[in-house]
């Protein structure tokens, strides 16, 4: 049997090979834990295997199933019905942000309700905007040095 590898490489991530496969893909970008899961029944691997011990044949298994999706339900991927397109496919990886960043664009650029919460920095999905979302400014309170300007003002005007 092979040493155990300290760092195995699948789609183009740097996985610990200490670590279980199940927890291990989930660092993979655009796989989720129902999506680790379903690779390891598909592939027929152990759950609490060590990445590091992982045959060369597994892991090209796990990139195919990765790569490929086809055996998976359509509500497990994370692009159906792609506005270009309008097929269903799964994104992993730097591709994944990307397709992100223009989906924001276009949303934007069209000045739909959501581009234009995303723009002006807002919350998007019907949160309330009185007591959350504000990191980075503050929405009707005045901040402690800003009151103890103003105070300095008014007192300074009056004498």
């Amino acid at each position: 049997m092979d040493k155990v590898r300290a760092i195995v490489r699948i789609a183009n991530t740097d996985l610990d090979g200490n670590k279980k496969v199940y927890y291990a893909l989930r660092k993979i970008k655009g796989v989720s834990f129902m999506f680790s899961s379903a690779i390891c029944n598909l592939t027929d691997l152990d759950k609490n295997k060590k990445v590091g011990i992982l045959s060369d044949k597994e892991i090209k298994d796990i990139e195919d199933v990765i790569s490929n999706p086809k055996k998976f339900p359509k509500w497990m991927l994370n692009r159906r019905k792609d506005y270009e397109t309008g097929e269903d496919f799964h994104i992993i990886g730097s591709k994944l942000k990307l397709t992100k960043e223009f989906d924001i664009k276009r949303l934007k650029k069209v000045k739909s309700y959501r581009g234009m919460r995303h723009a002006f920095g807002l919350p998007v999905r019907g949160q309330k905007t009185r007591s959350h979302f504000r990191h980075g400014r503050s929405v009707g309170v005045q901040k402690k040095k800003i009151k103890q300007q103003k105070a300095g003002k008014k007192s300074g005007g009056e004498k």
